[in-house]
This record gives structure tokens, sequence and C-alpha cells, in this order.
């Protein structure tokens, strides 16, 4: 397996939490959160409420990214840690709302009760392509849906 698709799934597979990027009015808009992979990598799952900044940018426009990396913050970062850039689009999910809020409970139990909420989304992203960077390397890495 390439070192791309290993870290890929390494990365994803074991981090909790991303840094989702919005755009709104024309601005870049960074927020941290818990988020699930589904088994084939290919959607994302994560869970928000309707009255924020970051449902209404999605509402919007539905072009995302999310950064998911593995650093410890220590000097060994420059040769171990890897960043991956996910490029797709999101949307509120309704039609499979209760398949991907089980996804994101497996990986999240403890936030049942925000997942849960009548005022927050569930929302799909489905994923374009990653881009796996090392210190000395980058890889995009195209999805096909």
């Amino acid at each position: 397996m390439p070192w791309h698709e290993a870290s890929l799934r390494e990365v994803v597979g074991t981090q909790y939490f991303a840094v989702l990027t919005t755009l709104g009015q024309g601005l870049p808009h960074s927020n941290l959160v818990s988020f699930a992979a589904t088994d084939d990598l290919k959607s994302l799952v994560f869970v928000t409420g309707r009255n924020t900044r970051k449902y209404r940018n999605i509402q919007d426009n539905h072009n995302i990214s999310l950064l998911i990396d593995n650093r410890t913050n220590k000097p060994s970062d420059t040769s171990q840690a890897i960043a991956i850039t996910v490029v797709g689009t999101a949307r509120e999910e309704i039609d499979n709302k209760s398949l991907f809020q089980a996804i994101l409970l497996a990986r999240h139990p403890q936030l049942r009760h925000f997942v849960e909420a009548p005022g927050n989304a569930i929302m799909l992203v489905t994923i374009r392509e990653y881009i796996v960077a090392a210190f000395d390397k980058t890889q995009r890495v195209p999805i096909s849906q």
C-alpha cells in the first residue's frame, strides 16, 4: 500500500477532531468539530447546531475543507506528523439521518445528547479528494463516488 493510503487510513481512523473551514460573505471561517468517517472513506459526518455560522455558511456554499492531523506538538513531528486536508461538499443529511447518527455515535458516544438534540443537524461531507501531506511530501488522493 502506498504511504499516502496507509497514512490516510491511520490518521482518519485515529483522530477524533478536525478543523472545518467554510466560507461566508467571502471570508473563511474555521471551527473544531468531532467527526467520524464511513468505512470506505468516501464520506465524513459531523454534527452542528442549525443556529450557527458554520451551518449558515454551508447552506450558502456547500464547498468545505477539513484539516485532520496527528501532530503531538513535539520536535519529532517534523519527521512523523501527517496532515490531511479533506476537500468536499457538505449538506444536512435528512434521508439517512439515523444511519449517520449511528456512525457518529459509534465514534463519539459521549456526544449522544448533542447528536440527538432537535436543534442540531447531522452534516454529511461527500469527499472529492484527500491531500495527504508529510513534512517533505504531498499526495493528492481523488475519491470517486
